[in-house]
């Protein structure tokens, strides 16, 4: 039986590292929408605007749901799927469990706990560095991404 699984954390929490092993151990189709974004030439810095921004969440949303529907049917093909989305919120997480338990598949959560300092440190490594598929993520967003940010309980990643 095929496995939804579910990369949960913040920006630099290592989410896209695990993700990767993961592909590699579960045999797994990986998607990543950082590296859609860039791909496709789309970017996230310093300078944008709340109109830019909204314009990349709208593009991030469309292709989470374009990806969706390709693991829908990889999994249904008997293929483990890793979605690295981020899944901020429990309402979220919760969507995709129930998601992959009507098409028949197990479902996994996979989530990296690091501190704050450690996410900070990491920014500014990524940010100065830029590796492929990344785009730079200003300390201040980053800031308020995790004031919205739900970690999972006990319960969810049991």
């Amino acid at each position: 039986m095929a496995t939804l699984h579910l990369m949960v954390g913040l920006p630099c929490s290592g989410k896209t590292t695990l993700a990767k092993k993961l592909e590699k151990k579960y045999s797994a189709l990986r998607l990543t929408p950082d590296e859609w974004h860039t791909r496709l030439g789309h970017d996230f810095g310093y300078n944008m605007t709340e109109s830019d921004e909204a314009i990349h969440d709208a593009r991030h949303d469309a292709m989470e749901s374009q990806m969706w529907e390709v693991a829908a049917r990889v999994l249904v093909l008997g293929v483990d799927v890793i979605l690295d989305f981020g899944f901020w919120s429990r309402s979220e997480r919760d969507e995709f469990r129930s998601r992959a338990k009507e098409l028949g598949s197990d479902f996994k959560l996979h989530f990296n706990d690091v501190s704050e300092e450690v996410l900070f440190e990491r920014l500014r490594t990524r940010n100065v560095q830029k590796p492929d598929a990344t785009f730079i993520i200003p300390k201040t967003k980053l800031k308020e991404w995790m004031q919205i940010f739900e970690p999972p309980s006990p319960e969810e990643l049991e």
